[in-house]
């Protein structure tokens, strides 16, 4: 069986968990506390980063963007990045919109500040950063709600990678409760079709130890 090496909060990690889940494919998770810098695992991913898929052979693929490319490629079923040049380019520049930009203004403010940190025993958060992601989340889900009041997905009228790149991100704050979902109806009706998913299921039943989730993580209803 393949293998995928991940943290549970890493978006990164989640996407390529719900991409493995839209193709139907099986995966065995291992979790990898990259800050121990594993000899065996710094031989899969000099760079020792998660996420590394590890195919049935043995072939070993690093990095979000690159196990995500892979996948679509190596697994038609279902195309998940466009059937054709301005979809792929579209689906594109969503991936990185959400992989970088929200990952620099929100993500790295919320998870690395309140979790990392914490298990790392790296000191107190910084607030003025917990507080710069609270407040440019608004901004990315309003995005998303000008979007979905123009496409039925984000990047059109297909479900596609965009759509995964972007719960992947928003799916890992709100296990910390930081999502104003109510403050946002058209990002949280997107979100509502996400999560009835059943690829997002595993990603819901995720537990972090010492870290419990709000109640609504798992409503479907929210």
């Amino acid at each position: 069986m393949r293998t995928l090496y991940h943290l549970p909060l890493d978006p990164g990690c989640r996407l390529i968990r719900i991409l493995l889940g839209e193709k139907k494919l099986e995966v065995a998770l291992k979790t990898e506390r990259t800050w121990e810098r594993r000899e065996d695992f710094l031989k899969l991913n000099p760079a020792g980063e998660v996420p590394v898929l590890i195919e049935e052979d043995g072939t070993s693929i690093a990095g979000a963007a690159v196990a995500a490319e892979y996948l679509d490629e190596a697994y038609l079923e279902p195309p998940l990045i466009g059937s054709s040049p301005l979809d792929r380019a579209e689906t594109r520049r969503l991936v990185q919109w959400f992989a970088v930009k929200f990952r620099f203004e929100v993500s790295a403010n919320l998870i690395e500040e309140k979790v990392m940190k914490r298990f790392l025993g790296l000191g107190e958060p910084n607030a003025a950063a917990i507080r710069a992601g609270l407040k440019n989340i608004h901004y990315h889900l309003d995005y998303i709600g000008w979007l979905c009041d123009r496409r039925r997905w984000l990047a059109g009228d297909a479900f596609s990678l965009a759509d995964v790149a972007a719960a992947a991100q928003l799916s890992a704050i709100d296990y910390l409760g930081d999502v104003p979902w109510d403050a946002h109806a058209g990002a949280k009706d997107w979100y509502a079709r996400i999560k009835s998913r059943p690829s997002l299921r595993p990603i819901l039943a995720d537990l972090v130890p010492g870290l419990m989730p709000p109640k609504h993580y798992t409503d479907l209803d929210f």
